[in-house]
């Protein structure tokens, strides 16, 4: 009875041991995959991993079960990046135009300074109901953050708020493709500023304009604080 105790210790100590090298060795081949992708693209191949870290790409992949899922784990790794940046912006605070300005700005500069990355993540979402579960995921948590505070909004009001979460929806996703779309076919034709400044715009017509519908009357310069109660 004793040497199976010992016997089943020491496997779980193995396994305990290969789950902490394996948890390692994902992250550093994830860092690598990122410093790769921003040096040479988003076509990148887990050759070029594995020789950042000077691996046979046969051990890269015995770390994960396919490219998909290699895939999916850098695309994790620059959403915390991504949301890391836009954290902040997304905070309620400053004047209702200014927070939407703020959250535009900080999105196009984190892409600005990862552009390949940004682009890593596209390929993640060919097509509605196909791709990356990351890049979708992320989209709708920030239409949650989002629509809370457009419920906040409303509700300061009195106004019913169940609105607020497709309105919240219908902008990331618009603002999702417009970037997109702005960064395929117009760079040099709309410079950075006036295209941020379309979005801030687009995004304020949008809410001022179903606000008005529920006979809602939004300053653009009223303090976020007074509509939360802050």
């Amino acid at each position: 009875m004793a040497d199976t105790t010992n016997q089943r210790a020491e496997a779980d100590g193995r396994s305990t041991r290969w789950n902490a090298h394996r948890a390692r060795r994902q992250t550093d081949v994830l860092d690598a995959a990122v410093a790769a992708i921003e040096e040479d693209g988003p076509d990148v191949g887990v050759k070029q991993i594995a020789e950042r870290i000077g691996l046979p790409r046969s051990v890269v992949y015995r770390h994960f079960k396919d490219r998909a899922e290699l895939d999916e784990l850098i695309r994790g790794r620059i959403v915390e990046s991504l949301m890391a940046c836009l954290a902040p912006a997304l905070a309620p605070g400053g004047t209702v135009l200014g927070a939407i300005r703020g959250a535009v700005g900080a999105y196009l500069d984190w892409i600005a300074l990862h552009p390949r990355l940004h682009a890593f993540l596209g390929l993640g979402n060919p097509a509605p109901g196909a791709g990356s579960e990351v890049v979708a995921g992320t989209k709708a948590a920030i239409a949650v953050q989002v629509g809370a505070l457009f419920e906040a909004v409303l509700k300061s009001f009195g106004e019913d708020s169940a609105l607020a979460r497709s309105l919240a929806v219908g902008i990331v996703g618009f603002v999702d493709a417009a970037v997109n779309d702005w960064l395929a076919t117009t760079p040099g034709e709309l410079g950075g500023a006036e295209f941020a400044e379309f979005l801030t715009c687009s995004i304020w017509s949008v809410l001022d304009g179903n606000l008005r519908t529920l006979g809602v009357r939004l300053a653009p310069d009223q303090a976020l604080s007074e509509l939360l109660g802050g």
